[in-house]
């Protein structure tokens, strides 16, 4: 697969390199600009991103694996992110995470089988007053109780 931006997309991408002093300093917002145009980072993705950029490959493939909030495989249409860190866990995460699991069937890291849910155990998500917290694709959820949770997963797999 030859990666390009979609004319709008590459617009965006033209218009990141007016805000950086050098086309590499522009890494992680291309990253996110793809992320969101793809659904992930594949490696062919990363080696395009790397041309456009004049980096190694290497050093694209570094920051994808090193930052959690880039994919370089395919999640969900509705990605699951359960906050594991102490103030979340205190209130009850490890038993929402738990719930997730049971009701889909999957473990951290997977995704259903029909591609509707992924499941992934984060660290902080800066909620710590209103844990237990979850983010789906880019929304919080907070002060979360196992029903709550049956709730939102019925409603989600109706969409």
């Amino acid at each position: 697969m030859n990666f390009a931006f979609t004319a709008e997309n590459q617009k965006a991408f033209d218009a990141l390199l007016t805000r950086y002093p050098t086309k590499q300093a522009a890494l992680l917002p291309v990253l996110w600009l793809a992320q969101k145009q793809h659904g992930y980072l594949p490696f062919d993705v990363q080696e395009a991103i790397a041309l456009m950029l004049d980096l190694p490959p290497g050093h694209v493939y570094g920051v994808v694996s090193f930052y959690t909030m880039f994919k370089d495989k395919p999640v969900g249409k509705y990605h699951l992110q359960v906050c594991r860190t102490l103030s979340c866990a205190l209130v009850g995460s490890e038993s929402i995470a738990r719930r997730i699991e049971d009701k889909l069937k999957i473990k951290n890291g997977e995704t259903t089988k029909d591609g509707l849910f992924s499941l992934e155990l984060v660290e902080c998500l800066a909620s710590c007053g209103t844990g237990p917290a979850m983010q789906v694709n880019e929304a919080y959820m907070e002060n979360l109780t196992e029903p709550k949770i049956d709730e939102l997963l019925e409603k989600l797999a109706k969409t």
